[in-house]
């Protein structure tokens, strides 16, 4: 697919995950923060959402529903998911498709580490991926990025 800006409209999808089947378009009105990453109970995807569990009462208080996506079936995220008690739902993005259209496909790793926010309007409001996915976005990373975009129907300057 190509590639995936700040100000694209962001592609729609509907995922199984975790908490239930999971649509873009059901969040207008709210910020989604976006978490690809590479697989499940993986030594840094662990420490990722370990981190999120670990600081879950921030993770709450971020003005935007938070998810992670990668690839493999929902009984993976779920197993995952039960393992270390999280509390990010998972997506299950088996065939890539949703990873290609946002432009965190690898074919070294299937899913490429990254972050995308969707604004109030459907809207790509930031993007960024890991070139190597050994680092991830911290949950204070999440809060400074969403508290530097631009309000609701305020043109970024």
């Amino acid at each position: 697919m190509g590639h995936l800006s700040v100000g694209d409209a962001a592609p729609d999808f509907t995922l199984p995950g975790t908490d239930g089947a999971f649509t873009l378009s059901e969040h207008r009105g709210r910020r989604v923060v976006l978490l690809f990453y590479p697989g499940d109970d993986t030594s840094v995807c662990t420490k990722q959402f370990c981190d999120y569990r670990d600081h879950a009462e921030d993770l709450a208080a971020l003005p935007a529903v938070v998810v992670g996506i990668s690839g493999a079936d929902k009984a993976s995220k779920d197993a995952f998911h039960r393992k270390y008690d999280l509390n990010v739902p998972l997506l299950a993005d088996e065939d890539g498709a949703v990873a290609a259209a946002y432009d965190m496909d690898s074919k070294v790793m299937g899913v490429k580490r990254g972050t995308v926010i969707v604004d109030e309007t459907g809207t790509v409001a930031y993007v960024h991926s890991f070139r190597f996915a050994l680092k991830y976005k911290t949950v204070d990373d999440l809060r400074e990025i969403l508290e530097q975009l631009p309000a609701p129907g305020i043109p970024s300057t």
